[in-house]
């Protein structure tokens, strides 16, 4: 057996573990009684370690300097530089923190969601701080292997090639014209009547609609499932896919596009190569190329006019009321795309989202530069969402600084992703409608020209590339804001 198969097969049994490991978290997400946090911490703790010694056992390194000398195709090269960089990844941060961020990072999370609600930011700090804590270890080490400072270090573990600098200009521009854009759709959208719904959306009927919106987006339902938990995400494995959403009986409008979101990471996932499967060249490019298939979905795809004219109908058969005007084409229409200068960033609409994640990005990049303490988190984020959106959260942690999942258990450095997905997203919509009559597939209710567009250029292509050599090989050029923009003023203005 070659150096390269040896890698291969050892990187096979890696996956086999990270697959139980996400069913774990799902579960604990999804089903696991509160009782079952302490135990369960410390068996994804345990589990945590043995992946990590896996990943950094001493042949490992062997096997890479041996399988650089063997004859590899393109693809194979591909593949080994994948490796590699996880191998880097992992051997650079000691067994002993991986363990500790495990038990911390799981702790506060489940500790979070009650905490959350009670708007208790004293319980939450005393747990917080320890994750914080480990986190900026975490990327005082990974600084000092990499030559990056630590946010950049930490960066490069969901976005590799992107750096604080280019981000710094990226949302600069984006702050520079964005916050006029949000004042003239307010003011364009002062006069718009629009009908919010009332009355009770039972769970049952809404999640047989989720069900039905993802049929409409061909999500395979022998490899994946749709759940509920406090907050919704995607995880699992491509054959084995776990999304989920959360409910509220008296509006059912974010958990329907929430599930839209979710079906295209799910979608993402389910498309990569199965040639590559378990390997982590088969896997998704970067958290922003992920990002930017949920956004995709929910955004260039999900809130357009003739998708939403699926949900009227979908949504008027599945609560019973086909008379009811809240259902009606353009009224959900124009639900879908209200602006509202609000506090929760996960029902935030498409314009405004940016300015939420461009203040978390500013807070936790400080924040693990070590600029700032984790205790000075409530008043900059008060200081910050005042600026950009007028909105005070002094004492109002729950809607402020405890609202995300993200920081909970030390996913640090993630926020930037999904802008940046809005961006890719936007840009494949501009080159995808050259050749895919983007509107005429989803009016038929028929979506494979434009599901076949993205496995073609994203899915299919998994980790082959770089981030930046896979969408100018999908567009024709890297990344331009410019078509975020320009989407944003068409569909808005």
């Amino acid at each position: 057996m070659s150096n390269y198969d040896q890698l291969t097969a050892h990187y096979q049994t890696i996956n086999h573990f990270n697959h139980a490991q996400s069913m774990l978290g799902w579960d604990a997400a999804a089903n696991m009684p509160s009782g079952g946090s302490d135990a369960r911490s410390q068996a994804m703790a345990e589990l945590s370690v043995h992946i990590h010694r896996l990943s950094t056992q001493p042949q490992v390194e062997e096997w890479f300097g041996e399988a650089e000398q063997e004859s590899l195709n393109s693809e194979q090269q591909s593949s080994l530089r994948e490796m590699k960089r996880q191998w880097q990844q992992a051997t650079i941060v000691p067994e002993d923190l991986v363990q500790a961020q495990s038990i911390a990072g799981s702790k506060c999370e489940h500790a979070w969601r009650s905490q959350r609600q009670e708007n208790d930011w004293t319980g939450f700090e005393k747990n917080w701080k320890d994750v914080v804590k480990l986190s900026r270890e975490e990327a005082e080490i990974r600084s000092e292997g990499l030559g990056l400072s630590p946010y950049d270090a930490m960066l490069d573990k969901y976005e590799p090639g992107t750096t604080t600098a280019s981000l710094d200009s990226l949302f600069s521009d984006v702050k520079s014209w964005l916050p006029d854009l949000i004042e003239k759709v307010l003011q364009k959208q002062q006069s718009q009547s629009v009908i919010m719904p009332t009355g009770n959306f039972s769970v049952a009927n809404q999640k047989a609609l989720g069900l039905e919106t993802m049929k409409l987006l061909k999500f395979d339902f022998d490899h994946g499932r749709l759940d509920q938990s406090v907050h919704p995400f995607c995880g699992g494995v491509p054959t084995d896919v776990r999304i989920t959403t959360r409910y509220d009986e008296k509006d059912f409008v974010q958990a329907l596009m929430g599930i839209v979101h979710e079906t295209g990471h799910a979608r993402y996932e389910q498309g990569l190569p199965k040639a590559l499967a378990g390997l982590p060249v088969g896997e998704a490019r970067s958290m922003g190329v992920h990002e930017s298939q949920s956004l995709f979905f929910e955004m260039q795809i999900g809130r357009s006019k003739p998708f939403i004219s699926h949900l009227s109908r979908l949504s008027a058969n599945a609560f019973n009321v086909q008379k009811d005007p809240v259902f009606a084409e353009e009224n959900l229409y124009k639900i879908y795309t209200q602006v509202e200068k609000g506090f929760i960033r996960v029902d935030a609409d498409e314009i405004t989202y940016p300015a939420h994640v461009i203040m978390r990005y500013e807070i936790e990049r400080d924040l693990i530069n070590g600029v700032i303490e984790h205790t000075d988190v409530p008043e900059l984020w008060d200081q910050k969402m005042k600026a950009s959106l007028g909105l005070s959260t002094k004492g109002n942690y729950k809607n402020g600084c405890m609202q995300d999942i993200h920081w909970t258990d030390g996913a640090f450095v993630y926020f930037p992703s999904y802008t940046l997905g809005a961006m890719y997203a936007a840009q494949y919509k501009a080159t995808m409608q050259n050749t895919v009559d983007i509107d005429g597939a989803i009016k038929s209710g028929d979506l494979s020209p434009i599901f076949q567009w993205l496995s073609d250029n994203i899915w299919s292509q998994a980790s082959l590339h770089t981030t930046d050599e896979l969408i100018k090989r999908a567009t024709g050029e890297t990344l331009n804001a410019d078509y975020f923009r320009k989407h944003l003023e068409a569909r808005y203005l």
